[in-house]
């Protein structure tokens, strides 16, 4: 995108999504925050892959779209735009705060 826009004197807009989660997700996307809730849901074991100590940023998926409408209508964009959360959290925490939400025995 960025040498279309160079070579033809565009307007590009690129955003980089970070794991996004809200109503509706397909419990079989194969996404951390849905194989968690799925999991925790059912009282199955909640997989991690690896020690669990690698971190994540979720972005629940109203303040996705209203960051993809802000970037749209931005006219000073240069550069692809994150839009996530800023805070970041451990697989291991993420995972012990969807069985606290969901009320869940699974073990992890």
């Amino acid at each position: 995108m960025m040498e279309y826009k160079n070579k033809y004197d565009l307007n590009v807009k690129i955003a980089r999504i970070f794991n996004t989660y809200g109503p509706l997700m397909n419990k079989d996307d194969g996404r951390v925050v849905s194989n968690f809730i799925h999991q925790c849901i059912r009282n199955e074991p909640i997989t991690i892959y690896g020690d669990g100590e690698q971190t994540r940023s979720v972005c629940y998926i109203d303040d996705l779209l209203n960051g993809l409408v802000k970037l749209m209508n931005n006219n000073v964009t240069n550069g692809p735009i994150n839009i996530g959360n800023p805070h970041e959290l451990t697989i291991k925490e993420l995972a012990n705060e969807i069985k606290k939400l969901t009320n869940s025995s699974s073990t992890i």
